[in-house]
C-alpha cells in the first residue's frame, strides 16, 4: 500500500506540492497570527509591569487594553491619591493612540513623578525631557527608526526634539512631556491613568482598599498582576479576530485538500476498478486515499512550522518593534487542526472511490 501511496505524489507531482504548500500555508497562518497576538499582548502586559509601580487607577469601564482609555480623569485625583495611607508617589500619565510610522500609544509623563514611581530610566543616549519639545525614544524603537539623541522628529503635527534614547520595558516606547501631550490632545489637566507606588510592596493590598472606597466603580489595578489581564478574551475583538484567522486557514486547507482528492479520485477511475477488480475492499479504498492525505498534511506541516520560524525571523528583522510569540503548544495545535481539515475535505471523495464499479471503472477513459 505504501508504493501506491507515495506513487500517486510521484507521478503528480505538481498538485501534490500545491497540496503541500496548501496545508503549510494553514499551518504558517494559524501560528504567525495567534504568535503575533499573543506576543504583541504580552509584550504590552510585561512594558506596564516594568514601570516599576504597584497599583493603577483607570476610569470606570476601561478597557485594560489602556489604547482605548481615553483622558477622562482630573488630574487633580492625584492630590487625592497621595493622602491616602501607604502611597508614596503618584504618577499621571495621559495616553495618545498613535498611527503615524506604526500603531503606538505615547505616555504623556511628568519626569519628576514618573522617576518617583519608576525608578528613572536608564538612557543609551543623551538626557532626561527638560523643554516641551523634549521626547523619549525607548532602543527598540529607535533602532528601528534609525533615531538617535539630538534629532528632531515630527509627530502629532508638531516637531519634537529627541532629548535621549531610554532602555526599552517602561511602559511605551515614545514618551512626551504631559503638558504638551495635554495640548496637543485638547485634554487640559486630564489624566489616563495614574501610576501608583506604595512604601512597601505589602500595602498594596490595603491601599487598593482604600481607593476602591473613595473612587466608586473606578478600576484600581495591581500592576504586577496585569500581564495575567492580558488576555484574548480581555481585550475587544481580538478573540474574534483570532478566531476568524484560524477559521480562514482551516477553509484553505479543507478546500485545497478537497480538490486534490476529488481530481485523484477521477483521475484514477480506473487505477480503483482494478484494485477492486483483485479483490481490494472498500476499506482499503479509503485507507489509500487518506493515507496519502496524511503524508500530504505531514510534509505540510513540517514545512508550515519551518515557514513560520523563517517568517516570524524576517518580520523581527524588518520591524524591531513586533513581538511574535512561536510557542510548541500552538504549533501542535495548528498541526492537530490541519490533518483534521486534510481528513475532512478527503473523506467525500474516498466515499465517491468507494462506490465507483469495478466494470465500468475498467472501461473509463
Amino acid at each position: 500500500m505504501g508504493q501506491l501511496v507515495f506513487g500517486n505524489a510521484v507521478h503528480r507531482p505538481v498538485r501534490a506540492f500545491v497540496s503541500v504548500m496548501a496545508v503549510a500555508v494553514e499551518v504558517t497562518l494559524v501560528i504567525i497570527i495567534v504568535g503575533l497576538t499573543t506576543g504583541m499582548v504580552t509584550e504590552v502586559g510585561k512594558r506596564v509591569e516594568g514601570v516599576g509601580a504597584d497599583i493603577m487607577l483607570q476610569p470606570p469601564s476601561s478597557s485594560v487594553l489602556m489604547a482605548f482609555s481615553g483622558a477622562p480623569m482630573p488630574i487633580k485625583i492625584r492630590d487625592k491619591l497621595l493622602e491616602i495611607k501607604y502611597v508614596q508617589s503618584v504618577a499621571p500619565v495621559l495616553l495618545q493612540f498613535n498611527m503615524s510610522g506604526g500603531v503606538e500609544v505615547l505616555y504623556g509623563i511628568d519626569p519628576a513623578t514618573f522617576r518617583a514611581v519608576s525608578g528613572g530610566f536608564v538612557f543609551h543616549e543623551g538626557h532626561d525631557m527638560e523643554d516641551p519639545d523634549d521626547m523619549l525614544v525607548d532602543d527598540v524603537a529607535a533602532r528601528s527608526r534609525n533615531l538617535h539623541a539630538g534629532q528632531d522628529y515630527h509627530l502629532l503635527d508638531r516637531t519634537f526634539h529627541i532629548a535621549g534614547i531610554v532602555e526599552h520595558g517602561k511602559g511605551a516606547r515614545v514618551f512626551v512631556q504631559l503638558a504638551t501631550l495635554q495640548d496637543l490632545s485638547g485634554a487640559h489637566d486630564k489624566a489616563s491613568l495614574f501610576f501608583i507606588k506604595c512604601t512597601r510592596q505589602e500595602h498594596t493590598d490595603a491601599v487598593m482598599e482604600q481607593m476602591r472606597d473613595i473612587f466608586h466603580n473606578y478600576e484600581v489595578r495591581p500592576v504586577r498582576s496585569y500581564l495575567s489581564l492580558m488576555t484574548s478574551t480581555s481585550l475587544p475583538g481580538l478573540n474574534a479576530f483570532v478566531r476568524s484567522m484560524i477559521t480562514l486557514g482551516v477553509a484553505i486547507g479543507f478546500l485545497v485538500i478537497f480538490l486534490s482528492t476529488y481530481t485523484s479520485v477521477i483521475e484514477r477511475t480506473r487505477q480503483i476498478g482494478v484494485l477492486k477488480a483483485l479483490g481490494a475492499s472498500k476499506a482499503f479504498i479509503v485507507r489509500i486515499l487518506l493515507s496519502e492525505t496524511a503524508v500530504i498534511c505531514g510534509a505540510g506541516i513540517i514545512v508550515g512550522i519551518a515557514l513560520s520560524v523563517g517568517l516570524r525571523a524576517f518580520l523581527l528583522s524588518s520591524f524591531p518593534t513586533l513581538a511574535i510569540e512561536l510557542t510548541t503548544t500552538w504549533m501542535v495545535r495548528a498541526a492537530v487542526i490541519a490533518i483534521i481539515a486534510g481528513l475532512i475535505g478527503a473523506a467525500y471523495p474516498a466515499w465517491l472511490a468507494t462506490r465507483k464499479d469495478p466494470v465500468e471503472a475498467l472501461f473509463y477513459d
